[in-house]
């Protein structure tokens, strides 16, 4: 969705949804960037809530602004330089591992 629609009430993307409310679904969203910052370590990219949505910087002190995790993989790649597959059997064990 353009950045636009989204100021018209676009909604929450689908990955901000949850059964809880208030402080239940921000500590979830800190688990998620919790576990996304996991995912892109190794890439030298991080990221932060910032009042709702998400800074995204890299090694080189360049940032940017995203609305959601959804739009998190593409600016994290862009700020690597490089493709992030979160999915990637590699980059799963690295997370479970930091889980356990």
């Amino acid at each position: 969705m353009c950045g636009l629609c989204g100021m018209f009430g676009g909604g929450d993307h689908w990955t901000d949804q949850s059964g809880s409310a208030g402080l239940e679904r921000a500590a979830e969203r800190r688990h998620r960037v919790a576990v996304a910052n996991a995912v892109l370590e190794p890439f030298g990219v991080r990221c932060a809530e910032w009042q709702g949505r998400l800074t995204v910087s890299g090694r080189t002190g360049r940032s940017m602004v995203v609305d959601h995790l959804g739009a998190l993989w593409p600016a994290a790649e862009k700020l690597a330089g490089r493709a992030i597959d979160p999915l990637d059997p590699d980059v799963i064990e690295r997370v479970e591992r930091l889980a356990r």
